[in-house]
């Protein structure tokens, strides 16, 4: 019996070990990988952020399940089409960028540079520019900020920015859940310099990027400058 207790006691300690040990290890792969294990969900995981994430794809048509919280096949694939959609990693995982993508906690801090500020529509603002002109020059981000002020002021348009900004239709970057990405600080300069007066676009209400724009109606518009990929137009 003596025997038979110290092999119990010497197993439960080895369990234990390997246990702590697995904690450990796991830990500094998220670490190691730059992922938050306060906000990493992946095949597998359940719980609220799981329903979070389903409910945010199935807004935009990612996603036909079940909002159930079961980080199942059909939410990895969603994850993957969103990521792809969204020029982020493809892996399934929603680690801190995509579900900053997705407009959900991330549970970590954004750089200093591109920090939020108390201003509501400048925030909203540099939202918009890095949905929509991320990867164009500097000028052409401040001239789609400013079509959207320049929209503001003009009677067939809301008058607010954000009214602008999430009118049915009016940009892709809200119809598909760019918006949602975490500005870097290029938008947020961006769209200071535009709420100060600039207006590279020369006044231009639409803008649109001739190789990838459908709609008849908008080749009709007088253009005003070409910034980039977009045509600035009235």
């Amino acid at each position: 019996m003596h025997k038979r207790a110290i092999f119990s006691v010497v197993l439960a300690i080895a369990i234990l070990t390997l246990l702590c040990t697995t904690v450990l290890f796991r830990d500094e792969i998220y670490d190691l990988y730059g992922y938050s294990r306060a906000a990493l969900s992946r095949y597998g995981s359940t719980g609220q952020e799981v329903k979070d994430i389903q409910y945010k794809l199935a807004i935009w048509k990612y996603y036909d399940g079940k909002i159930d919280g079961i980080y199942g096949y059909k939410t990895y694939s969603a994850v993957r089409k969103f990521q792809i959609k969204n020029g982020l990693k493809v892996d399934g995982i929603a680690g801190p960028e995509t579900l900053a993508a997705l407009g959900l906690p991330t549970g970590k801090a954004q750089s200093a540079a591109a920090q939020p500020t108390g201003n509501k529509d400048l925030n909203l603002l540099a939202h918009l520019v890095y949905g929509e002109a991320r990867g164009e020059p500097y000028i052409g981000q401040v001239a789609v900020a400013a079509v959207v002020l320049n929209r503001t002021r003009d009677g067939r348009f809301p008058k607010t920015i954000a009214g602008v900004i999430y009118q049915p239709g009016a940009f892709d970057a809200v119809a598909d859940g760019q918006i949602n990405l975490a500005p870097d600080a290029t938008a947020y300069k961006a769209a200071r310099d535009a709420l100060n007066g600039w207006d590279p676009s020369g006044g231009a209400i639409y803008y649109y990027n001739p190789q990838t724009a459908t709609s008849k109606w908008i080749w009709s518009r007088p253009i005003i400058k070409v910034i980039g990929k977009h045509n600035f137009a009235k």
